[in-house]
């Protein structure tokens, strides 16, 4: 592609610039996912890896939905941060939502940028993911009904989810161990990403990363669905993305894209939460028909 000059794309991408209240969003994330560890079942910190950050936390399904033949369905929420900053403990607000709604929800962390790459990242959650497959079954969890939700760079990353080739990474692991995903303010070609200032030194993408870890590039999966949101008020970069993955992909692929009204880059997250939202509604379509 051609770049843009590197200001405006500082412009586009920096989004606690475009969202100056953003410090506002962070505390109330931290205060309510407090309160959800506070309130219902869970365990954390659980290894699915070997480093300090290849940890997870699982939330269970009501008791109900535990018991169900086959187990709850399971949503993996995948947190942003740019591979570079926040953690899991701050997106706990995520689960209760969903928990009540009859899901286990598993919230895994990841080492960060610089000390790790971004295709690191991915190969840890490919190992959280398979983790979540062979295991979740202890937790109430029905490992053949996975769906992945992340936003941001976890929108990123659960889109390589559900491109991932999962049975090169393992034999015992199913083709389609992710059913389906929903990409929240994803992005999908980390080119842009990699020639943006204010990212770089974190970041340090190379080209050849770029082309192993950016998802508008590679083929449309064969099986799941992807849906796509973002905030109708986020940047013309991050409302690019979001219908660059339906171009390169596909309706079939990606039958779902959406700009939503009045929402930015964080208070989308917070809409996933909200049961009256239509994000919410989405991502319980898409839990259900992952059956």
């Amino acid at each position: 592609m051609t770049h843009p000059d590197p200001a405006w794309l500082d412009r586009m991408y920096n989004n606690r610039a475009l969202v100056p209240d953003h410090a506002v969003h962070f505390s109330r994330w931290a205060e309510t996912s407090a309160q959800a560890r506070a309130s219902q079942p869970c365990t954390l910190d659980i290894a699915y890896g070997q480093s300090s950050g290849e940890k997870l936390d699982i939330f269970p399904a009501a008791q109900a939905a535990q018991t169900a033949a086959g187990g709850a369905p399971v949503l993996v929420f995948i947190h942003g941060g740019y591979w570079r900053s926040l953690d899991k403990s701050e997106h706990s607000f995520v689960a209760p939502a969903f928990t009540a709604a009859g899901a286990c929800v598993v919230i895994p962390n990841y080492d960060l940028c610089p000390a790790v790459t971004i295709p690191d990242i991915a190969l840890q959650m490919v190992r959280a993911l398979a983790w979540t497959h062979r295991n979740v079954v202890r937790f109430g969890g029905d490992p053949d009904r996975i769906t992945v939700a992340g936003h941001s760079a976890g929108g990123h990353l659960a889109a390589m989810m559900l491109a991932c080739l999962w049975p090169r990474h393992a034999r015992d692991l199913p083709a389609d161990l992710v059913k389906n995903a929903l990409s929240i303010s994803g992005l999908y070609e980390l080119d842009s990403v990699m020639h943006t200032p204010f990212l770089k030194d974190s970041l340090r993408l190379t080209p050849r990363q770029v082309a192993q870890v950016s998802p508008a590039w590679f083929p449309a999966p064969k099986k799941g669905v992807l849906y796509t949101v973002a905030g109708a008020d986020e940047s013309d970069e991050f409302l690019r993305h979001n219908a660059l993955i339906e171009q390169a992909w596909g309706t079939r692929a990606v039958p779902v894209r959406e700009a939503l009204l009045g929402l930015n880059h964080f208070s989308t997250v917070e809409a996933l939460v909200q049961p009256d939202h239509r994000l919410h509604q989405l991502a319980l379509r898409l839990i259900a028909a992952s059956a």
